[in-house]
C-alpha cells in the first residue's frame, strides 16, 4: 500500500479526469509564435466578467460599466513612449492603456429595470466616468483612436441621452482630463493647448554624450530602482511637449473659459466653494534618476481668471531620501482642501528633516490656512508619527490617521477643527493585526461632491466596514462607534452560509445597506439590506451569471496547519470536481503564495479569507488548473517574522523553507497529493520566493516563476519591506539573491517575464540573467518573455501564451513526473 501511495501517478492514472489527460506537447525553444492552451483554459480566458458599479451620490441610481474581454495583442503593441516614469499614448495624449468601458447604462437601486442611455458614442471606449455632484449629469471621456484625441461627453442622466460637449480634446496624460465644478454647472477641463505643434522630432545623430552629476554630500540617501525615467535631454523636451495642458472651465452648453496659460500643470483641484483652484505644476530640472513625482513643483492657490492668488510652496528636486521606509521629504507635502470648509488648506510637514532615524518628539505638523490666505498657518496637530490623512466631518468632527512603518504602529485621533479641545485618542495599536480592524469611517458625498464622515445624530458617532478578520475568517461588518465613550454597536455582520460585504452606507441613518454577496457556488451580487428588525431579506439588484459554470462544483477549503516554530499558517485548498481523497489518488498539485513580513508572530499567525467567498477560477491565479485535473494550494501563508529589533530579512530564507515545508506535509497528510508531484509558483515577489525555493530546498518538483527579481544587488536601496540598502545588509542582499545560488537549482523553473515591465525593481534583464546563469551552470529552465507586456500582462494573445506554458511545464515535470526524477 505505501508503494501504491508513493507512485500513485502510475498505480491511479485512470482517475484522473478525462480533460485532464490530454497531454501538451513539450514547447520548442525555437517556436516564437503564440501558441494557445487546451480548450479548458481558453475558456476561462474568455468567461465573461461582470459589470462594474457606480454608486450615485444621491445613492438611489448605480452605473453599470462593462469591460469586454482582453485587448488583442495588436491593441497593445500600439506606440508607447515611457517617459518620467508614466507611459504615453502618443497619438491621443493620454496614459496608455487597452481596457476600455464598451457599453454602460443604469439601474435604480430600490428596483426596476435597465435604464438605456441614447446618443453614445459607437463604438463606446470610455476611459473616465464621473458623475456630477447634484447626479444629474454624468461626464465621461472617449477615446476616438481613429481620430487621435480623448474627447469630453455628457450624458443627461433623466433623458439618458448622450452628446459630446466639446470638440476640442482633452489631455490625459496624467488623471481622468476632467472634473466637475462643485455646482455641478460646469467642469474643470485639462485641453491640449490649442496650436501646440508636433511633437520634437528624434534626434538621429546625438549631440553629445548624457551627463550626470553628483555633488559630494556625505549624506546616505535611498534610490529606488524607478523605471521609465528620461534619459537624455531630447527625451526631456518630448515629456515636457506631452504635459503641457491648458487649464479651463466649460459649463452644460459648451462654452469654454481658459484658466491661466498652458503649462506643465500635474494637477488642478477646486475647492469646495468653487472659487479657486489648488495647482501642482513641474519645474525644470528634470531628473534621469526619478518619475516627474519628484521633480520640482510649484504649488499655487489660483482663482478661476487664472490668477495666483497664494503660493502655498516651491519644493525643490527629490532624488533621494534618508534611509527607511518611514522617510520622507522636507517641506509641504499632502496638500488638500479641507473637504467640510469653503476654501481651507491642510498640509503636512516633517519635523525630523524626513529622517527616521533622528530622535524628534514630534515627527510631523499638520496645518491648515483658511482664504484669503493673508493669514499665517495655523498648526492642527502636531504627531509623534508620520500622518496618514485626514476625513472630514464637520467643524467638530475629524479623524486624523499617523502611522510608523518600522514598529507597524498607527493611531486615530478625533479633532475638533474649528475649536480649542486637545485631540482625543480613538485607536491605538499593530496594522497588521487585523482581528483588532475597528473598520474604515463611511463616507458620503457632500452636496459639493466631497467625502465627509457619515455622522449619527447624536453628533459623537461614526459608522465603520471593516473585514471582521477572525479566528473563522473574514465576515464583514458595519458598526456605529460612539467617539466620546468608544461604545461599539454592530448593525451588521456577514453569516454563514454567505459572504456578505457592505459596499455603501444608502441614508444618513445607516439603516439601508448596498452589499454584495456571494457563496462558494454563486458569484458575488449587489443585494439592498434593510436593517430594521423587522425588515424583509435582502432584495438583488444584480443577478450576474456563474461566468465558468462547468466549474461550478470545484472544492474550497480554508485549510489550518502550522510551521514547526509554532507560526499558525492558512492557505486555500481547491480540489477538483468530485475528487476525494479517501477514495482517489493523489493529484498533482501546484502551490502559489507571496511572502509578506510581519513584525509579530500573532500579527502572521491570523487568519485571512473566508470559507463562503466564490470559488472564482480566473486565468491570473493557480486556479485554472483546476481545469486541468490539478489541486491547488492558493494564498498559502509565508510570513517572513522579526520581532522587536530583529529584521525579518534576516532570516528569510530559513523560515521560507519552513513554511514550504509545513504546507507541504499538511497537504500530504491529507492524502490530496503527491510529495513527489507538487509545483511552487508566484507572481512579482512570489516569483523571487519561487526562486529561492529551488534553490535552498528540494521540495517542489518545479516551479513557475513570473515577473520576478533575483538578484538584491541590481535593487541596492530597499525593495518590498526592506528597507536597509544593501551596504548596510550586505550579507542578507547576498543570501535572498537566488541568482547567487543559481547553481543549487537542481528542479526545473519557467521564468515568465514581459519585455516592458515597468515595475521598480523587476526588471526584465533580472529574468534574463537568472535564466543565463541556470543554463550556463547546467540547470533545467525556460525562459518566456513576452512582447510589449508590462508587470501584469495585458494581451489575450499573452495571457494564453502564459497559460500554455505553464500548462506544458507542470505536465512534463509535475504531473507525468518520472519516479526516477523523484527518487533523486
Amino acid at each position: 500500500m505505501a508503494a501504491h501511495r508513493r507512485w500513485g501517478w502510475i498505480a491511479c492514472a485512470w482517475l484522473v479526469p478525462a480533460l485532464a489527460i490530454a497531454q501538451t506537447a513539450p514547447p520548442e525553444a525555437a517556436d516564437s509564435r503564440y501558441q494557445l492552451p487546451p480548450a479548458p483554459l481558453q475558456a476561462i480566458v474568455d468567461a465573461p466578467r461582470p459589470p462594474r458599479l457606480l454608486l450615485g451620490p444621491k445613492r438611489d441610481l448605480a452605473a453599470f460599466l462593462q469591460t469586454p474581454a482582453l485587448p488583442g495583442i495588436g491593441d497593445v503593441a500600439q506606440p508607447e513612449l515611457k517617459l518620467g516614469g508614466i507611459r504615453i499614448n502618443p497619438a491621443t495624449y493620454a496614459a496608455s492603456r487597452f481596457s476600455f468601458v464598451s457599453d454602460l447604462w443604469f439601474t435604480p437601486v430600490d428596483g426596476g429595470g435597465e435604464l438605456r442611455v441614447s446618443g453614445l458614442p459607437q463604438p463606446l471606449t470610455l476611459a473616465s466616468f464621473l458623475w456630477s455632484p447634484d447626479q444629474r449629469h454624468v461626464a465621461f471621456s472617449h477615446v476616438d483612436a481613429a481620430a487621435g484625441r480623448v474627447e469630453l461627453w455628457l450624458i443627461d442622466v433623466d433623458a439618458r441621452q448622450a452628446r459630446r460637449l466639446t470638440t476640442r480634446p482633452l489631455n490625459a496624460v496624467i488623471g481622468n482630463g476632467f472634473e466637475w465644478m462643485p455646482d455641478s454647472r460646469s467642469l474643470l477641463v485639462r485641453l491640449r493647448p490649442e496650436g501646440q505643434g508636433d511633437a520634437p522630432q528624434t534626434v538621429e545623430v546625438p549631440a553629445g554624450p548624457n551627463v550626470q552629476e553628483t555633488a559630494s554630500t556625505g549624506t546616505v540617501q535611498q534610490l529606488r530602482t524607478f523605471q521609465d525615467l528620461l534619459r537624455s535631454d531630447q527625451d526631456a523636451r518630448v515629456f515636457a511637449h506631452y504635459m503641457t495642458v491648458q487649464l479651463a472651465r466649460i459649463t452644460l452648453d459648451g462654452t469654454m473659459t481658459p484658466i491661466g496659460a498652458p503649462s506643465l500643470t500635474t494637477s488642478a483641484s477646486p475647492s469646495p466653494d468653487g472659487r479657486y483652484l489648488l495647482r501642482q505644476q513641474i519645474e525644470r530640472p528634470f531628473s534621469y534618476l526619478v518619475p516627474y513625482t519628484r521633480f520640482p513643483r510649484r504649488i499655487d492657490v489660483i482663482d478661476l481668471d487664472g490668477q495666483v492668488r497664494h503660493t502655498v510652496a516651491q519644493l525643490p528636486l527629490i532624488e533621494g531620501l534618508p534611509v527607511g521606509n518611514d522617510a520622507v521629504p522636507t517641506g509641504v507635502r499632502s496638500v488638500a482642501w479641507r473637504s467640510d470648509a469653503p476654501a481651507t488648506l491642510v498640509w503636512v510637514e516633517a519635523q525630523d528633516g524626513g529622517d527616521p532615524s533622528r530622535e524628534a518628539a514630534v515627527r510631523d505638523i499638520v496645518y491648515t490656512q483658511a482664504a484669503p490666505f493673508a493669514a499665517a498657518a495655523t498648526p492642527l496637530a502636531e504627531l509623534s508619527m508620520r500622518y496618514a490623512g485626514i476625513q472630514w466631518g464637520t467643524g467638530d468632527l475629524a479623524l486624523l490617521s499617523e502611522y510608523w512603518w518600522r514598529t507597524r504602529q498607527i493611531r486615530e485621533w478625533r479633532l475638533r477643527p474649528d475649536g480649542d479641545a486637545a485631540p482625543t485618542l480613538v485607536r491605538e495599536g499593530s496594522y497588521e493585526d487585523r482581528y483588532a480592524d475597528p473598520g474604515t469611517p463611511v463616507t458620503m458625498p457632500d452636496d459639493a461632491g466631497n467625502p465627509r464622515l457619515l455622522i449619527a445624530s447624536d453628533g459623537d458617532s461614526v459608522y465603520r466596514i471593516g473585514d471582521g478578520a477572525s479566528d473563522e475568517g473574514d465576515r464583514p461588518f458595519l458598526d456605529r462607534q460612539n467617539l466620546a465613550d468608544g461604545a461599539t454597536t454592530r448593525l451588521f455582520r456577514s453569516e454563514a452560509p454567505y459572504y456578505e460585504s457592505p459596499s455603501a452606507v444608502l441614508d444618513a441613518d445607516a439603516m439601508r445597506l448596498l452589499t454584495t454577496r456571494e457563496a462558494p457556488t454563486e458569484p458575488a451580487n449587489y443585494y439592498v439590506r434593510d436593517l430594521r428588525a423587522d425588515a424583509a431579506a435582502p432584495v438583488a439588484l444584480t443577478g450576474f451569471a456563474h461566468p465558468t459554470p462547468q466549474l461550478r462544483d470545484v472544492q474550497k477549503e480554508l485549510v489550518r496547519f502550522k510551521r514547526k516554530d509554532g507560526v499558525d499558517l492558512t492557505g486555500t485548498l481547491y480540489l477538483p470536481a468530485g475528487y476525494e481523497a479517501t477514495r482517489d489518488c493523489p493529484l498533482p498539485l501546484l502551490m502559489w503564495a507571496y511572502p509578506g513580513e510581519f513584525k509579530s508572530a500573532d500579527a502572521a499567525s491570523q487568519v485571512t479569507d473566508s470559507p463562503y467567498r466564490f470559488n472564482a477560477v480566473g486565468f491570473w491565479g493557480p486556479q485554472a488548473f483546476l481545469a486541468m485535473g490539478y489541486a491547488v494550494f492558493a494564498d498559502v501563508s509565508m510570513p517572513i517574522i522579526g520581532e522587536g529589533d530583529a529584521e525579518p530579512n534576516d532570516t528569510y530564507i530559513e523560515q521560507l523553507v519552513a513554511s514550504a515545508e509545513a504546507a507541504i506535509d499538511e497537504v500530504v497528510r491529507r492524502g490530496v497529493a503527491d510529495r513527489h508531484r507538487i509545483a511552487i509558483g508566484g507572481h512579482s515577489y512570489g516569483a523571487f520566493m519561487t526562486g529561492n525555493l529551488l534553490a535552498h530546498s528540494r521540495l517542489f518538483a518545479a516551479g513557475i516563476a513570473r515577473s520576478g527579481a533575483y538578484n538584491r544587488t541590481l535593487t541596492p536601496f530597499g525593495f518590498q519591506a526592506e528597507e536597509r540598502n544593501y551596504w548596510q545588509a550586505q550579507d542578507t542582499y547576498l543570501t535572498m539573491s537566488p541568482f547567487n545560488y543559481a547553481g543549487q537549482i537542481k528542479d526545473p523553473i519557467l521564468l515568465i517575464h514581459g519585455e516592458e515591465d515597468n515595475n521598480s525593481g523587476t526588471f526584465p534583464m533580472q529574468s534574463e540573467r537568472m535564466f543565463a546563469a541556470i543554463k550556463g551552470l547546467g540547470g533545467t529552465a525556460r525562459l518566456v518573455m513576452l512582447p510589449r507586456e508590462s508587470h501584469a500582462y495585458r494581451a489575450r494573445e499573452s495571457v494564453l501564451h502564459m497559460l500554455y506554458e505553464t500548462n506544458a511545464w507542470l505536465d512534463r515535470y509535475v504531473k507525468n513526473r518520472p519516479a526516477e526524477a523523484a527518487a533523486r
